[in-house]
């Protein structure tokens, strides 16, 4: 369980990620934890609940906010996903997600630079005003100033897997060896953008209007750690119909479970242009923004606290 102290933190760090939204025009909204439907992802397993599910994203619903007028909106929301737990995975944790009209993924990057040097400095600042005799410094080692460098997944993988990207795509083992050789790799000194996935390992994501084998999807590194999955939304209903059927196809071939097609969210999904969204791990940033080791040093009650 945190510290009181800790409790403080948390509770400031939440403050100075809705300041920053508030100030940038963005609408806060909530969503309902538990749904009849969830996004079909082989990678992700759902937590049931009473014959529906615990949401592991915000994302379907927002994006049908976002498709029946609003340009601009966050949410922090607790999410669930099965079997998730480890030094960075809790199968309950909170996700910050936003998403903007009328723009690409290149957006949300600099959303990224913009918000993270905020959070640093009004985080600093609270400790001051709060008269914090704790001098540890926030995000130690890592400069959140200047141009932070963006890598394609090629590159990143050229540099430094043994397996060149494209033979861990048709084994089946991209996770596996991103995991192992290139994440430790990934923003050691300073942020990181790994972009340019390949198209089959973005479901959600709009293929490169240049290269429609790549997928206008991010993510952002922080010391290794993946911190946030940002992408230029996918907002062709058919197209996004024929990638669920084939999740679904693989989901039920593997592990035998029947999916539910989100109809309505297709259906919205037919009213939007051009949009982009992105999520990013709050229990995450909160570690790594305190300098600890463990996701459930970052919350205020971890698995081992019951």
């Amino acid at each position: 369980m945190l510290s009181i102290e800790g409790l403080h933190k948390r509770a400031a760090f939440f403050r100075c990620i809705r300041s920053f939204f508030h100030n940038q025009g963005f609408l806060e909204v909530d969503t309902p934890l538990r749904q009849p439907v969830y996004i079909p992802e082989s990678n992700i397993v759902p937590i049931s609940s009473e014959g529906q599910y615990l949401q592991s994203s915000p994302e379907l619903c927002m994006k049908r906010i976002l498709a029946h007028g609003c340009d601009k909106i966050f949410q922090l929301s607790h999410c669930f996903r099965k079997g998730e737990l480890g030094r960075l995975h809790l199968e309950e944790f909170q996700l910050l997600e936003w998403y903007r009209t009328d723009c690409d993924y290149t957006q949300l990057m600099d959303d990224c630079e913009a918000f993270l040097r905020f959070l640093s400095e009004a985080l600093k600042d609270y400790s001051v005003s709060c008269g914090n005799s704790d001098d540890t410094e926030l995000f130690s080692g890592i400069d959140l100033s200047g141009s932070w460098r963006k890598l394609t997944v090629a590159e990143a993988f050229a540099e430094y897997s043994p397996i060149p990207m494209e033979k861990t795509i048709s084994t089946g083992n991209f996770d596996e060896i991103l995991t192992e050789y290139v994440e430790p790799h990934l923003g050691l000194e300073a942020p990181v953008f790994l972009y340019a996935y390949p198209q089959q390992l973005a479901s959600l994501a709009r293929k490169s209007p240049s290269n429609p084998s790549i997928a206008e999807r991010f993510e952002l590194y922080i010391q290794g750690v993946e911190v946030a999955n940002g992408f230029s939304e996918l907002t062709d209903e058919h197209e996004q119909r024929t990638r669920f059927e084939e999740e679904i196809a693989v989901i039920s071939a593997h592990y035998g479970r029947d999916v539910v097609m989100p109809e309505r969210f297709l259906h919205d999904l037919g009213k939007l242009t051009e949009a982009a969204g992105i999520a990013l791990g709050v229990d995450r940033l909160f570690m790594l923004a305190m300098n600890w080791k463990s996701i459930s040093s970052a919350v205020t009650f971890a698995p081992d606290d019951f």
